[in-house]
């Protein structure tokens, strides 16, 4: 299916990688990104493999696990439209740290290093701004995974 531009715009403008964009910068952003999709159950990427991209969800459900040492498969999130993962590999340059599978049909859009990195040289303020929207959903993930480990729910004063 075709995504006209101004309904792409929109669905990226409301995801949290994308916020404060310009237009301008949006459109470069876009013009970056790659449409893939996966079938039910297809692993979209692998604990411990390398990877040097990230995904925006356009629609789907994926499940997100890491391994024990046995060897067993622990979920840990899953993933609907508008959720991003894979950012990690474009900060740290590290393998995956988790399993991703395709619980459904999927469509993601693909943003590689290499394409990120051509960000920065053309628009070094589109380049922050991304920047900062992923770490700031880092620190989100973090305090989830914090109140997680220490029992508070969500609401709790800490």
């Amino acid at each position: 299916m075709t995504v006209s531009s101004p309904d792409l715009q929109a669905f990226l403008l409301a995801t949290p990688f994308f916020g404060g964009l310009s237009d301008a910068s949006l459109d470069l952003l876009i013009s970056m990104l790659v449409e893939c999709r996966f079938d039910a159950g297809a692993t979209v990427v692998a604990e411990g493999e390398p990877g040097r991209s990230m995904f925006i969800v356009k629609s789907g459900r994926l499940a997100v696990s890491k391994r024990r040492d046995s060897g067993t498969a622990v979920p840990i999130s899953a993933l609907e439209r508008g959720d991003f993962f894979g950012e990690m590999t474009l900060i740290e340059m590290q393998n995956r740290s988790a399993t991703v599978v395709a619980e459904s049909e999927t469509v993601l859009y693909e943003l590689t290093a290499q394409k990120l990195y051509a960000c920065y040289k053309a628009d070094i303020h589109a380049y922050v701004i991304v920047l900062q929207n992923i770490n700031r959903e880092l620190c989100r993930r973090l305090r989830r995974a914090d109140n997680r480990i220490t029992g508070h729910q969500a609401g709790d004063d800490i």
